[in-house]
């Protein structure tokens, strides 16, 4: 089966800078995964070429076979990207901004799935709010919705909970995990070890643009008797 994620040998620098130093790692159709690291390891750098919004200096990147930079918007559609930065438009509502957004990939008429997002999202309440009347939590829901508008099969969350309240957390992650269950796949970032060590099926950690391991869940703890997996990454970073 085509992997939903395929990265080769990609290198990229900024300057005297090696953000990715030959990362390899194929994602699977269907898998919940985590790529983990601290700031600095190349994990958003690495993002960033998959969504297509920064070219490797070697290396390909392909999304369910699809070449990231000669295929981009076959490849773009197949991908739904929750950035870090609050990015968004003051000008329109929450339901506009997601028509809008819907738009970008030729979608129409699609108020019912908008509403079902509104919902497991808890952004009901809010669909005619005005973008810049949000609160940050609630402004971070709307990316998450952006996201998922155009039903990718493929979907990366870059440290999607940052600043989120607990009980949008456990809202977010539940409606996250049934749609792992239908066969989206979901790439994960976070600097919250626990909500990878319950939600990701394999973990790739990354250190000073390399991937330093890559394993099953199960397999990083099995080999660290008795420890959290923020003992294993903090181990692990230590080496």
């Amino acid at each position: 089966m085509t992997p939903a994620v395929s990265i080769v040998d990609v290198v990229k620098t900024f300057g005297s800078l090696k953000a990715l130093a030959g990362v390899s790692l194929d994602i699977a159709q269907g898998e919940f995964f985590g790529l983990l690291g601290p700031n600095g390891a190349g994990k958003t750098t690495l993002i960033s070429c998959l969504a297509g919004l920064s070219r490797p200096d070697a290396g390909r990147v392909a999304v369910l076979g699809h070449d990231v930079q000669a295929d981009f918007r076959e490849a773009r559609r197949l991908l739904g990207v929750v950035p870090q930065e609050l990015v968004f438009d003051p000008f329109f509502s929450v339901r506009e901004t997601l028509r809008i957004q819907s738009g970008y990939f030729g979608i129409r008429r699609n108020d019912d799935w908008i509403d079902e997002i509104l919902h497991h999202l808890d952004l009901a309440g809010k669909a005619e709010a005005n973008m810049r009347g949000l609160s940050g939590g609630m402004k971070r829901r709307v990316l998450v919705a952006q996201a998922l508008v155009h039903k990718p099969p493929v979907i990366v969350l870059d440290e999607p909970t940052a600043g989120v309240d607990v009980e949008l957390r456990q809202g977010l992650w539940q409606f996250i995990r049934r749609l792992n269950g239908e066969g989206h796949t979901i790439i994960l970032t976070t600097h919250y070890l626990e909500e990878a060590e319950a939600l990701c099926h394999r973990i790739a950690l990354m250190k000073q643009g390399q991937v330093v391991a890559l394993d099953s869940t199960a397999n990083l703890m099995a080999a660290h008797p008795g420890a959290s997996l923020e003992e294993v990454f903090m181990r692990t970073m230590r080496r």
